[in-house]
């Protein structure tokens, strides 16, 4: 029986820190051997994983980035709300490191980024588009990262350089809710993922973490994991 992947888990005492614990304990190919929280230092904890995965603050990739180039370690990222000059960070990073950067790590959401593509190539420009996400009041980043690689998608699939119209909603507790919606001469498309759990995103980040142990450096999508 091979080992478990020995995970260095930074941004433990948020919603996706526990939820990632919790799942953790009861997956025998994963053990989380360090937790780190803003403030923590994160080197020594670096030195003894098998791959660091993050759910803190997107401003603390430098130093994460930093120490993983240092001890040669894989990262899973699932922190949203970064800059430009911290994407190229990533980037960067990913030259020496097989990192995988995902805004969403479901199953489900990457499965609708591919029918989203499919549909924006099918329905072509006769077909405008927009996205509604919606999420809980503490959510900090809006539109979500989510919300951001949909448009991405759209613009990509109908090559058009015009903004995708995303609305954000901040209400209750909701985990997370995705609409696409196509809008054409006489008829309306609607794609939408409603997530009702976290673990969704913990068993996706986990999955992520025992795919990329092994793989050359490059940056990595959760569509790649799932070979989509």
């Amino acid at each position: 029986m091979k080992s478990p992947v020995r995970v260095l888990l930074i941004g433990t005492a948020g919603r996706m820190g526990k939820t990632l614990r919790d799942l953790a304990t009861k997956d025998s190919k994963i053990d989380i051997v360090a937790q780190c929280e803003l403030g923590d230092a994160i080197e020594p904890a670096m030195k003894n994983c098998d791959v660091a995965i993050d759910f803190s603050h997107a401003n603390a990739i430098e130093e994460i980035c930093r120490s993983a180039l240092r001890h040669n370690k894989p990262v899973v990222i699932g922190t949203t709300g970064h800059s430009p000059e911290l994407r190229r960070v990533i980037e960067q990073a990913a030259q020496s490191l097989p990192i995988v950067f995902a805004s969403n790590f479901s199953v489900g959401v990457n499965v609708l980024f591919w029918l989203t593509r499919k549909a924006a190539e099918r329905l072509g420009r006769d077909f405008s588009a927009e996205i509604v996400e919606t999420h809980h009041k503490m959510k900090k980043d809006a539109p979500s990262g989510t919300a951001k690689t949909l448009a991405k998608v759209l613009k990509a699939a109908q090559e058009i350089g015009d903004k995708i119209p995303i609305q954000s909603i901040r209400e209750g507790d909701v985990v997370g809710e995705h609409t696409v919606i196509f809008s054409g001469p006489g008829e309306r498309l609607e794609l939408t993922h409603r997530a009702v759990s976290r673990e969704i995103f913990a068993r996706g980040a986990l999955r992520a973490a025992k795919w990329i142990m092994g793989k050359p450096p490059g940056l990595y999508s959760m569509q790649d994991v799932l070979a989509l």
